[in-house]
């Protein structure tokens, strides 16, 4: 691994240009066409990867683990033994830790040109890496599988010890274009949840699996983001359990995401149980691509997910993976107009 550094890839059918790095498996660049066919970058980051390096972005573009999302006060039990991770969250363990997937460089198995480019990047977790049991492999392949989709397959196989595993790709979203000058509260979004995971005030779930019909949180037929936002403090931070979406070629209907002006519109499908919907309400002042500055609400997550803090709510389904078995988390982005 010493001689691996941060490097830039590109993925690039003609039609959508990807830039990708291996560190932290993160997208920093996603050009896709409007309207009028012209070509803009949807997503918020930097222009080097310098400011990823130094810990100035708030998981822009970037895969994270071990365990994505909050634990409660760091701590869980795996047969019988307690685990305490680093907390970073308030008074949590938020995405894999302090160094955690999204803060190391991983390895490029593979990179591929022609009509659905790809590139594949591992990464091996060590026992006891930020706290978390045994041995972990981890492989991610980005692929455009059509002129407008692109492909992301997360895949990791415990090597000596049961351990929890949530993959989470952590892409803040503008369809309109990331130097738009505008929020996405004007986008609109249709989640296919029936249902969220509520929070306490450390945004820690509290077990319950609740209706979002006739609340803030439902996004059952499409809305305006920016509709009932303020009736909920700084915005969404929730975790949507995708109950009710249809499904194709074995993967679920997470979300419709359309900005209005561009007539952008991404389909996102995945095989997760859940999907974190996250207005980007931390995000304030942060200088990005071009010199353009980033704030609230300027982008907006889809984190496909096991649930929050599953390793300490038995009625959640369960994120750990034994030895002998594997994870594996699938996620196609959709691309078109209207």
């Amino acid at each position: 691994m010493a001689d691996q550094k941060p490097q830039l890839f590109e993925l690039n059918n003609g039609t959508i240009k990807v830039m990708v790095s291996n560190y932290g498996c993160t997208i920093t660049s996603l050009f896709v066409p409007d309207k009028d066919g012209k070509l803009d970058d949807v997503v918020l980051g930097f222009d080097t990867l310098e400011p990823y390096v130094n810990g100035s972005a708030p998981y822009f573009g970037c895969i994270v683990g071990r365990v994505a999302n909050r634990i409660k006060e760091g701590k869980f039990t795996l047969n019988g033994t307690e685990y305490s991770l680093p907390i970073n969250n308030g008074p949590n363990s938020l995405h894999g830790g302090l160094k955690g997937f999204d803060k190391v460089v991983w390895e490029v198995v593979e990179h591929k040109q022609g009509d659905n480019p790809s590139i594949t990047f591992k990464y091996h977790a060590r026992d006891g890496e930020e706290g978390y049991p045994g041995d972990l492999s981890v492989k991610a392949t980005y692929t455009l599988t059509s002129k407008t989709t692109l492909s992301l397959t997360m895949e990791a196989t415990p090597e000596n010890k049961p351990t929890p595993v949530n993959l989470a790709q952590h892409t803040y979203f503008n369809l309109a274009g990331h130097n738009s000058g505008t929020t996405i509260l004007n986008h609109t979004a249709q989640i296919f949840a029936n249902h969220i995971t509520p929070v306490d005030e450390t945004l820690i779930p509290t077990g319950e699996i609740k209706p979002v019909a006739q609340t803030p949180f439902d996004f059952t037929t499409e809305k305006r983001i920016g509709t009932s936002i303020d009736e909920i403090g700084l915005g969404y931070d929730h975790n949507y359990v995708l109950d009710s979406g249809e499904e194709k070629l074995g993967l679920k209907h997470a979300v419709k995401l359309k900005d209005p002006v561009s007539s952008r519109v991404l389909n996102l499908w995945t095989d997760a149980p859940g999907m974190q919907f996250y207005t980007g309400n931390y995000v304030s002042g942060v200088v990005g691509k071009g010199g353009v500055v980033y704030g609230k609400h300027s982008g907006v997550c889809l984190e496909t997910q096991g649930f929050p803090d599953s390793v300490n709510k038995e009625n959640f389904p369960s994120v750990v993976v034994q030895t002998g078995g594997k994870y594996r988390h699938r996620m196609v982005y959709e691309f078109s107009v209207v």
